[in-house]
């Protein structure tokens, strides 16, 4: 494919950054018939193209695009684990493509109708509005009314600024709004006492407490360290930069533990948090990202009681 530079073709002509756009199908001609048009479009004007669905769907692209040696497939964000690693690769590969009019990109993004914790893939959805906004992307976030779970459709509708209606046309969409911290959901873990409950505790005790309590748990050496370090630095952050009393809380099971730091603060005021190593710290920022690339899932939320970060080991 030849790459051309110039201005920005289809709805994002005129736009500056990253023009991220969302649309609904219910059926698999209903994707061929939204997707297939944004790709072929971007083929025809010579500007990079890059498919990252899941096989199923992008099976359904291959058979629709006219021209697919234009296209760069790649594996949709549910193969990656973490969103993290997503915002890693895509940054990597956007690099390649320096002075360039526009790149297109579609994907599928991972949530719990395909069996995925949707907390921080949620998070992805508003951070990437800040993570790619130097860029000249036209990114297309299409979701199955068939599988997306009703909740998640209205975080898809707070985080995208643009919205592809239900007759086709391209346009703002009403319901984006500025990110905030969800409520708290306490997992089933949390039904039972907490093993270990602590208050104010220094990091050290922090790690000596997530240390013995995994003790009782079959947990590899990697994913207690992993989680022993995200427990310090959660506690790290909190008396760093949040309010007092901070309360460490842990739960265990056979083969997971839950680790809950809450303290008094309103908790990070981007979606970014975690998910990209912060450029105004060298410990806390980074730290919360490592925490974000080791643990097995990282959710924050805000109530009553506060901010709330839950770190999790094991399958």
């Amino acid at each position: 494919m030849t790459v051309r530079l110039g201005v920005r073709t289809g709805a994002a002509r005129g736009h500056a950054g990253y023009f991220h756009e969302t649309a609904f199908y219910g059926s698999d001609e209903g994707f061929r018939s939204l997707v297939a048009p944004f790709v072929d479009g971007g083929v025809a004007a010579g500007e990079p193209v890059v498919v990252a669905c899941h096989p199923v769907n992008e099976r359904l692209l291959r058979d629709a695009v006219a021209d697919v040696s234009g296209v760069v497939f790649l594996p949709g964000s549910d193969q990656y684990e973490r969103p993290t690693e997503a915002i890693l690769a895509y940054r990597k590969l956007f690099a390649e493509y320096e002075g360039v009019a526009q790149i297109r990109v579609v994907g599928d993004v991972p949530h719990p109708g395909v069996g995925v914790r949707w907390d921080w893939w949620s998070r992805y959805e508003a951070a990437v509005n800040e993570v790619f906004a130097d860029l000249p992307l036209w990114g297309l976030c299409p979701y199955d009314l068939r599988t997306t779970p009703a909740p998640v459709l209205v975080d898809v509708l707070r985080s995208h600024p643009r919205v592809i209606g239900p007759d086709g046309r391209h346009q703002p969409n009403p319901r984006h709004s500025p990110w905030t911290l969800p409520p708290t959901v306490p997992t089933a873990l949390e039904a039972d006492p907490p093993v270990v409950e602590l208050t104010d505790p220094v990091p050290a005790e922090a790690r000596r407490a997530v240390t013995t309590a995994c003790a009782a748990t079959r947990l590899s050496r990697d994913d207690v360290d992993d989680i022993v370090y995200a427990a310090s630095e959660a506690v790290t952050n909190a008396l760093s930069h949040g309010k007092p009393p901070v309360t460490l809380r842990a739960w265990t099971a056979p083969t997971r533990v839950l680790v809950a730091i809450t303290d008094r603060g309103n908790g990070p005021p981007s979606p970014t948090a975690g998910l990209i190593p912060a450029n105004h710290s060298s410990t806390a920022g980074v730290g919360l990202w490592l925490t974000h690339r080791t643990c097995r899932d990282v959710t924050m939320t805000r109530d009553a009681n506060g901010y709330t970060i839950r770190l999790t080991a094991g399958p």
